[in-house]
């Protein structure tokens, strides 16, 4: 590991705003940020650009990135101090296990920024919006709690209408391109560090809001999208 990677795991660990794997936090968010202001993600947040420009728009709420890098969260829990963004935390966790850290209900919206989009067909599975990420998150999401999905990967955006349409979930929007829209959201014009690099090459963002359905089906689900991705190549 080099030497600025070290320096920068050695701050976080006394950064107030980040938590690394913290224990029995489930239930307990508003006593760390000591309000009971709603509650929302960013998974796979990176350098946090989203949970930064969103906490700015929405002081009355709460924001936490989630990544497993601690280098990238550095990065945006930095900031978040300098400008004294008190409604933003960042954890540091692998969202496989993002159901240990917040108690039914507690999250009001979760936002998936230009995640990795594991293009291979046998990485579909580490796909954030794959039903395995979503049986997760419907354990600490509000009845009514909001998922956004913004990337740049058709693939992806494909991928995650045909789950929406599988589970039964209800879909807010759906914009194909925001690149082509004329009165666009404060909320989508937030850039990510992914999202300026371009990776896809598409010249699109996509962009998508849904909401689970009450229940969602276990390892049958799994079976069912599989064959469906199959048979459409």
């Amino acid at each position: 590991m080099g030497h600025k990677k070290l320096i920068r795991f050695a701050e976080i660990s006394r950064f107030p705003n980040v938590l690394q794997h913290p224990e029995n936090m489930a239930g307990h968010w508003h006593n760390h940020f000591q309000n009971n202001h709603p509650i929302n993600l960013e998974l796979a947040c990176g350098k946090g650009e989203y949970a930064i420009g969103l906490g700015t728009m929405f002081p009355q709420e709460n924001f936490i990135g989630v990544d497993i890098k601690g280098n990238r969260i550095w990065v945006g829990a930095k900031k978040a101090l300098e400008n004294k963004l008190v409604n933003v935390a960042f954890l540091r966790t692998q969202i496989d296990h993002i159901s240990n850290y917040f108690a039914p209900g507690e999250v009001a919206s979760i936002w998936i920024t230009f995640p990795d989009p594991q293009l291979r067909k046998s990485k579909a599975k580490k796909r954030l919006t794959h039903p395995k990420f979503l049986r997760l998150y419907q354990q600490i999401l509000q009845p009514d709690g909001l998922i956004h999905v913004k990337t740049d990967s058709p693939d992806l955006y494909s991928f995650t209408k045909t789950v929406i349409d599988l589970l039964g979930c209800q879909l807010h929007i759906d914009i194909e391109n925001i690149n082509t829209q004329k009165n666009v959201a404060a909320t989508l014009k937030i850039k990510t560090h992914y999202e300026s690099l371009d990776i896809a090459a598409s010249n699109r963002i996509h962009y998508l809001c849904f909401s689970l359905p009450s229940i969602i089906g276990g390892t049958e689900v799994d079976i069912a999208l599989k064959k469906l991705l199959a048979e459409h190549g």
